[in-house]
């Protein structure tokens, strides 16, 4: 696509006149002299030609009472008396009437059988135009007059004055509105779907508009550059990403998705193609464990990384997240391989975790002697056990076991991240790692014939930080494998991300933006679509002693598309940015049924939280039996002392 660099100057003063249109009628005009000519050569009769002067110049004078010269063509022969050529008499050729002047007729053969054998215009005499026009009327031309004969030639210019004006009358609209509202000097271009698509050229994934003839398509060698979809709850970010993940599921590619309300697991999951359910309250669920994603022990602490997040960027001691993440790092390169299991009975026991960092760098971070310190370690370290404890073991999963790691390599099926209302603050870290785990293993670059992994993360702020996410989306092009965010407000991720979320919501080059209540989001959704330069014609009146206009040009930098226009878009209805190109389209709603279940619950007592009570001691006395809890005496209070 060619890029114009620089302002488009005014060459020329814009003229108020509309030039297209007056250009069609002259176009129309020029052409109208060319179809009558061609009509003419095409299907008149000889003497048809001949005469047409006569004709024209007969029916003009005659309508006045004229009399005018003229000189009519006769046949004659030497037993024929000379009479008025007609059509059966002649035929194309040359025959020379006089000296130095010929006539493109000759004597037909029917003619010259007759005894005919001279052609020759009569002397010039003068005639009543009227009575010849009529009698060239019933002779030569067979009744019809000017109009009859000219009705082709006619209708055809006619017919092209429609078509240039059918062109022309837009154009002038154009010109007109941009003398009106100014003429675009610099900046991004308003576009409809169908010029959209002609600009960018989209052969890759569409968007159903509510005009169906004409989709929105982005190119194809755009989708790895990433998609951002940003928009209040309800205004239509699931209906965008149903379409895409239809398109997806279409091409036979794979998918990661996020879907913390199971709208699209109950639409897409198929047990057949190997797709996984990643929750751990959910019956579906495999078995996994963090000792299975290891390939070194390096990555032991990009893993504890993703798992031990703050909430947000600007956390008063990273202390208590990085020393947590460190020990379970240790904790998970252990030769015992542990598994979730073992993992959380690890951090909720001071004395195994002080055998397994016993000798290591971490043993003095859990000192005893350490007092506040260790106890914030210990408590930030064991905040994620009753995540841990939510997880399958591999008999609840029925032996059926998953990894990134192991994933990544075939690329089998989709994997869909759900939970539930009531414990979606328990999966987060849990599905905030899963989703790490699986952009580090996807970083790599393709191998031939590998089909693209399309990660789509709708509630992109239900999860935590995502060390990984920053990474895909800056260097993830190079693997082909597109990341599509969705998220409801900019506010969202700078809680998360801190000032690399204006990095990270630069990033994607396809960016969709619905209706956004928050002023200031609106205010960055505004300046994200860019500013216009633009050059205008301001018209001034002024009366008096002397009458008149005056026109001058001032060139002004205002906003392709205001806030307010972003707060008050309508359900449904959204900008999409691509480079230089914005197109504003609206798109329907896309009801796709449900064909399994979206949750089914774990069997058992699996997934639910359990409230441990340590036992009673047991009394000194074995043979003295504890009186029962209605025999004993009531609590002393200070109260009933007093009475």
């Amino acid at each position: 696509m060619e890029q114009h660099w620089g302002r488009n100057e005014t060459v020329v003063w814009p003229p108020h006149q509309p030039l297209f249109s007056y250009g069609a009628l002259a176009a129309a005009l020029v052409l109208t002299p060319f179809f009558g000519w061609q009509h003419q050569h095409f299907t008149f009769t000889p003497l048809e030609r001949m005469y047409l002067p006569m004709y024209v110049r007969t029916d003009i004078a005659g309508a006045f009472g004229g009399h005018s010269k003229h000189r009519l063509l006769y046949t004659s022969g030497p037993h024929v008396t000379p009479m008025p050529a007609v059509d059966l008499a002649v035929q194309p050729g040359s025959v020379e009437i006089e000296p130095g002047k010929t006539i493109p007729l000759e004597l037909s053969p029917a003619a010259k059988d007759a005894g005919m054998s001279l052609l020759s215009l009569s002397p010039e005499r003068k005639y009543a135009d009227a009575p010849l026009h009529a009698w060239l009327k019933s002779t030569i031309y067979a009744g019809k007059d000017l109009a009859d004969l000219f009705m082709l030639p006619l209708l055809e210019s006619s017919g092209c004055l429609l078509v240039l004006l059918g062109l022309a009358v837009p154009a002038d609209a154009r010109r007109y509105r941009q003398m009106k509202y100014g003429r675009l000097l610099k900046g991004p271009l308003m576009l409809s779907p169908k010029e959209f698509n002609q600009a960018v050229q989209g052969d890759g994934l569409e968007i159903r508009t509510s005009n169906a003839r004409h989709p929105v398509a982005i190119p194809l060698s755009k989708e790895a550059q990433h998609i951002e979809i940003m928009g209040d709850t309800g205004t239509g970010k699931t209906t965008l990403i149903t379409q895409m993940l239809m398109q997806i599921q279409q091409r036979g590619e794979t998918a990661i998705v996020n879907d913390p309300a199971c709208e699209f697991v109950s639409r897409f999951y198929d047990e057949v193609r190997g797709d996984v359910i990643l929750n751990p309250l959910d019956a579906r669920c495999p078995y996994w464990g963090p000792v299975d994603e290891l390939r070194s022990e390096g990555e032991a602490e990009a893993i504890a990384d993703s798992l031990y997040q703050p909430e947000g960027e600007q956390v008063r001691d990273k202390f208590f997240y990085e020393t947590p993440a460190q020990i379970f790092a240790r904790m998970i390169v252990d030769d015992t391989q542990p598994t979730p299991t073992q993992l959380v009975e690890w951090m909720c026991n001071e004395e195994l975790l002080e055998g397994l960092v016993a000798g290591t760098e971490l043993a003095q971070f859990i000192n005893r002697s350490a007092g506040p310190q260790r106890t914030g370690v210990l408590s930030s370290l064991g905040m994620k056990a009753k995540s841990f404890r939510l997880l399958p073991t591999l008999e609840q999963a029925n032996g059926r076991k998953w990894s990134a790691n192991e994933w990544s390599k075939e690329r089998r099926g989709w994997i869909f991240l759900t939970s539930q209302p009531g414990k979606r603050s328990a999966l987060r870290p849990l599905h905030s790692l899963w989703i790490d785990l699986l952009v580090m293993r996807l970083l790599t670059a393709p191998t031939p014939g590998q089909r693209p992994a399309w990660f789509v993360i709708d509630e992109l702020a239900s999860l935590q930080r995502l060390p990984q996410l920053h990474t895909a989306i800056t260097e993830n092009r190079k693997s082909g494998n597109p990341i599509v965010l969705g998220f409801q407000g900019k506010a969202q991720l700078e809680t998360l991300y801190g000032h690399l979320a204006e990095v990270m919501l630069s990033q994607p080059a396809t960016k969709i933006f619905l209706r956004t209540t928050e002023p200031k989001a609106a205010e960055w959704v505004s300046k994200a679509l860019g500013s216009i330069e633009v050059e205008k014609v301001k018209e001034t009146k002024f009366s008096g002693s002397r009458h008149g206009k005056n026109f001058t040009l001032e060139r002004v930098t205002e906003p392709l598309v205001m806030d307010s226009e972003i707060t008050g878009l309508a359900d449904r209805h959204a900008f999409l940015k691509l480079g230089n190109n914005v197109a504003r389209f609206s798109f329907p709603y896309l009801d796709v049924p449900e064909s399994v279940t979206g949750f089914i619950p774990r069997a058992g007592e699996a997934g639910q939280f359990r409230r441990s009570r340590p036992a009673p001691p047991p009394p000194a006395n074995p043979a003295v039996e504890l009186p029962r809890d209605d025999e004993r005496e009531p609590p002393y209070h200070a109260s009933a002392a007093a009475l």
